[in-house]
């Protein structure tokens, strides 16, 4: 989840600032599409090294840089009849877990969390329930036996949750095509003084991202913050929805859970 709920959306070093301009949206002091070395230079890096775009998303790797600048730079296609929620596409296929693994989504909680280690998951535990409410194949499994040793090392869960400090993002997850090396949720401790935007919904936000879902503002018809055209449309347009930034002509100040993303959940993964 972006940190800034208001214009730093298009700050250079978001990502998501520089695939506006990319995409031909002119921000202040941007008037032509970077080079691929500035657009380079401009990624925020991660603690873990991955670099971050459209907000919230890791990139692994330079190569994958590379092939997301590129699709970027492409003109913009605009399919007539084109829906969302979205589901992010790799390959042309769709980017999810297989029925089996979505039922075993297991994750662990660092210690490193500390004072805040219960607040956190309850949370997560929270957010998990927003998309497991909407659907029975999917079943978010907290393993409280690994948050001692709860990292991208640890074989035992499909992923963790960990702490960061940052001025990028209140929290970021990951797709499920990422490597298990790039499977965790960071999460800054701004995510207590968000505003209206409360720790549940953050992470649900986050958990949307994990399995599998893209923001819902590079629809065309938010007229902004568009990202790049791997996605697949699902259902109809929601600028209220819990993947779409408030501060990308959104509907709604708080990120909630609408009945469209319980459709699309429900699309991609079943009932």
């Amino acid at each position: 989840m972006f940190r800034s709920r208001v214009s730093k959306i298009f700050a250079a070093v978001s990502g998501a600032a520089l695939a506006a301009s990319l995409a031909g949206t002119a921000t202040a002091g941007q008037t032509s599409t970077p080079s691929f070395k500035e657009f380079k230079a401009s990624t925020y890096v991660d603690t873990d090294g991955q670099y971050i775009v459209n907000g919230d998303e890791p990139v692994a790797t330079t190569g994958a840089l590379r092939d997301f600048y590129d699709r970027m730079v492409k003109p913009r296609k605009v399919k007539k009849g084109d829906t969302s929620l979205v589901v992010n596409t790799v390959g042309g296929y769709d980017d999810k877990w297989s029925a089996t693994q979505a039922r075993n989504l297991t994750y662990c909680v660092s210690t490193a969390f500390a004072g805040d280690h219960a607040a956190i998951v309850d949370a997560m535990a929270g957010g998990a329930a927003i998309w497991e409410s909407a659907t029975s194949a999917l079943d978010f499994r907290y393993d409280a036996s690994q948050d001692g040793s709860c990292n991208t090392r640890n074989n035992n869960v499909l992923f963790s949750v960990e702490p960061v400090s940052t001025t990028q993002y209140i929290a970021r997850a990951f797709f499920p095509s990422s490597p298990k090396s790039a499977r965790n949720v960071l999460i800054d401790d701004s995510i207590w003084s968000s505003g209206s935007w409360e720790p549940v919904d953050i992470l649900a936000h986050e958990l949307g991202h994990a399995l599998g879902f893209r923001h819902e503002h590079t629809r065309p018809e938010a007229g902004t913050c568009f990202e790049d055209n791997n996605w697949r449309p699902l259902t109809a347009y929601d600028d209220s929805s819990i993947m779409h930034y408030p501060q990308c002509n959104g509907g709604s100040s708080d990120l909630e859970f609408q009945a469209s993303d319980a459709e699309g959940v429900r699309a991609l993964y079943g009932s």
